[in-house]
C-alpha cells in the first residue's frame, strides 16, 4: 500500500459503508415484479440486483441497443463495420457501486485496464500531467499544488484562503446550504487564482460535468473536487474497457440478467406509467402493457419528465414528482462527440486521453486506436488511426458536423500533425441528455424514493446525500432503488459503498449519519 494511502487511512480517507445491505431473505419470499424504464447504467443497476433476489423484472429501453450515454452500437464504414460509441468515459476507481455490479460479468474486472496519466492540452500554456499523483488525500492535493508550474507559492500567498476553504470542508448539508446558490464561476473567481491556475485546474474539472461553470451551482463543484480529489483512497487514477461498451459491458449484463430470470427488451419505449387496482402499469409505443408491482425510472432528466407530463395518474399519486419535473426535466447544454477514422497517426508519444482547457469548443481528445481492441486491429490493418473528440457543453443550434470540425481545427493548433491526417469516416452527433446542475436546483431535485408507493427514480441526475457522481452516481442510485423494493418484498439488500462524507477540514462537530433516499 503506497504511503499517501496509510496516511489517507489515519485521517479517515476510506471507503464508507452508506448501507449494509443483508436485512431479508437471499430471494424474495414471495413473487414480485418490478418494470425498469431505462436500460443504461442506472436501470441495468437496478435490474441486476433485483433479478438476483429473484424478483420477475423487465427492463424496457427505448434505443435499439442498451447504455444510454454510455452506449455502443455498429457504424457501417466503406471498408467494414465497426462499434462506435457515446464518448469516451473514464471508469474511476472509487466508482465502487458501479464496479460491484461490473464485477457480476468479471470478478477481476480484467476487461479494465489503467489509463496512464491525464495530460490537460492548452494552445497557451504547456501540458500539465493531472496523473500520476499519490492516490490519497492530503498527498495528492500538495503534489499537485507543488508541481503545477500554474500555481506557484506566491501565487499560494495571494490567494484568498478564506474562498478555499469550501473546496476543502465539504458537508453534505453545510455546502449546499451555503454554496447552491453561488455559481461555480463566481466561488472560482473568489479564490483569486492567477487565470492560468484556473484554466487548467480548475475549469477543465467543471467542465467534465458537463455544465458551463457560469451556469453551475459551487456546491456541486465542491461537491464533485471532493468525489474525485479530496475524498477517496484512490485519487485521480481510472480505467477504461478494451472492448467496446456492448461487448465489455451491456452484452454480458444482458445475459446476467436474462440467465436469474429477467428480462431485457429493446426498441421498446415507455409512452405513460398508470396506477390501477393491481399496481403500476407501463405502455409502451408497440401497443404494450406491462404490469408490475413496482417500477423504477431510470432515464434521462427530459425523458423523464417527459414521461411524466405524459403520466396524467402521477399527478395524483405523485404530485411532489409531477411539480420537480419542469425544472428537472430541463437538460444542461448539448454536448458534442466526433469520431474520425483517418490515414496516418498522430505522434506516438500522444496520451490515450488528454483533457483540453480553453479551446473554445473541444473539452477533450481519446485515441482509441490505442485504447480498445476493435480500432486497434483496424488501425493496424490500414496503418490508420481512431480519434474521438468530445465537447462536453458546446454552443446551442449548431449542427453537428461543423462542431466536429471546429473540435478538428482546434486539435490542430494543439497537435500540428493531425492536420495532416486525412479523414476516411466521420461520425458525429449533438446530444443534450446530461443532467443540469444549475444554482439553486439542490432544493428541488429528486431523490430515489418518490412521494408514490412502489415507484423509484435512478440516474446521475437524482439526488443522494453521499458523495457520488456519473456513472457512479448512476449505479448507486440504482441499486437504491432495487434495495427500497427488495426491504418492501422481504428480500435482502445490496450493500451501497461511498467515499469520506465529509471533507478533510470540514467540521467534525454533529451528526454524520448517511442515509440513502
Amino acid at each position: 500500500m503506497a504511503l499517501s494511502q496509510v496516511v489517507g487511512r489515519l485521517i479517515g480517507v476510506r471507503q464508507h459503508q452508506v448501507d449494509p445491505g443483508g436485512g431479508g431473505a437471499d430471494r424474495v419470499p414471495r413473487p414480485t415484479t418490478a418494470l425498469v424504464v431505462g436500460g443504461g447504467i442506472a436501470g441495468m443497476s437496478a435490474a441486476v440486483v433485483l433479478a438476483e433476489r429473484g424478483v420477475a423484472v423487465t427492463v424496457l429501453e427505448a434505443a435499439p441497443t442498451l447504455g444510454g450515454r454510455l452506449g455502443a452500437w455498429p457504424e457501417a464504414l466503406a471498408d467494414g463495420s465497426q462499434q462506435n460509441e457515446h464518448g469516451f468515459h473514464a471508469f474511476f476507481r472509487q466508482y465502487y457501486n458501479w464496479r460491484s455490479i461490473l464485477r457480476r460479468i468479471d470478478s477481476e474486472l480484467g476487461f479494465l485496464k489503467p489509463i496512464p496519466g491525464y495530460p490537460i492540452l492548452s494552445e497557451q500554456w504547456p501540458t500539465e500531467e493531472f496523473g500520476r499523483l499519490p492516490p490519497a488525500p492530503p498527498a495528492n492535493l500538495l503534489a499537485l499544488l507543488l508541481r503545477s508550474p500554474s500555481l506557484r507559492l506566491a501565487d499560494l500567498r495571494l490567494m484568498d484562503r478564506d474562498a478555499a476553504l469550501p473546496l476543502l470542508s465539504y458537508d453534505p448539508v453545510r455546502t449546499y446550504a451555503e454554496l447552491d446558490d453561488t455559481t461555480a464561476d463566481e466561488l472560482l473567481a473568489s479564490l483569486r487564482l492567477p487565470d492560468r491556475a484556473r484554466a487548467m485546474l480548475f475549469e477543465v474539472f467543471s467542465h467534465s460535468f458537463f455544465n458551463h461553470e457560469a451556469e453551475m451551482s459551487a456546491a456541486e463543484m465542491v461537491a464533485q473536487f471532493h468525489f474525485y480529489l479530496l475524498g477517496n483512497p484512490e485519487g485521480l487514477a481510472f480505467d477504461c474497457p478494451d472492448e467496446d461498451y456492448a461487448t465489455a459491458i451491456w452484452e454480458p449484463l444482458t445475459r446476467h440478467v436474462e440467465k436469474h430470470g429477467g428480462r431485457v427488451l429493446t426498441n421498446c419505449a415507455a409512452t405513460g406509467v398508470h396506477r390501477d387496482a393491481e399496481g403500476w402499469r407501463v405502455t409502451t409505443t408497440d401497443g404494450g402493457s406491462h404490469p408490475a408491482g413496482h417500477v423504477v425510472l431510470a432515464v434521462d432528466p427530459p425523458a423523464l419528465a417527459a414521461l411524466v407530463a405524459a403520466s396524467p395518474d402521477l399527478a395524483e399519486q405523485a404530485p411532489e414528482l409531477a411539480k420537480r419535473m419542469p425544472a428537472f426535466g430541463t437538460p444542461g447544454p448539448p454536448y458534442a462527440v466526433a469520431r474520425y477514422w483517418c490515414d496516418g497517426d498522430v505522434a506516438a508519444d500522444r496520451a490515450v486521453f488528454n483533457g483540453v482547457s480553453r479551446q473554445p469548443t473541444l473539452d477533450s481528445v481519446t485515441l482509441y486506436h490505442r485504447l480498445e481492441n476493435e480500432p486497434r486491429r483496424w488501425a493496424q490493418q490500414t496503418g490508420g488511426s481512431v480519434i474521438e473528440l468530445h465537447a462536453y457543453a458546446c454552443e446551442s443550434g449548431v449542427p453537428a458536423e461543423e462542431l466536429a470540425e471546429r473540435m478538428r481545427r482546434e486539435l490542430v493548433a494543439l497537435w500540428p500533425e493531425a492536420g495532416d491526417l486525412r479523414v476516411r469516416e466521420l461520425r458525429a452527433r449533438v446530444e443534450a441528455q446530461a443532467p443540469a446542475f444549475t444554482p439553486g436546483s439542490h432544493a428541488w431535485r429528486p431523490g430515489v424514493r418518490t412521494d408514490a408507493n412502489g415507484l423509484y427514480l435512478a440516474g446521475d441526475g437524482i439526488a443522494t446525500d453521499f458523495p457520488s457522481a456519473l456513472m457512479e452516481r448512476s449505479a448507486a442510485t440504482g441499486i437504491i432503488a432495487a434495495n427500497h423494493i427488495l426491504r418492501a418484498e422481504g428480500g435482502a439488500a445490496e450493500p451501497v459503498r461511498s467515499i469520506r462524507p465529509r471533507g478533510l477540514l470540514a467540521g467534525r462537530t454533529g451528526p454524520n449519519r448517511q442515509n440513502t433516499t
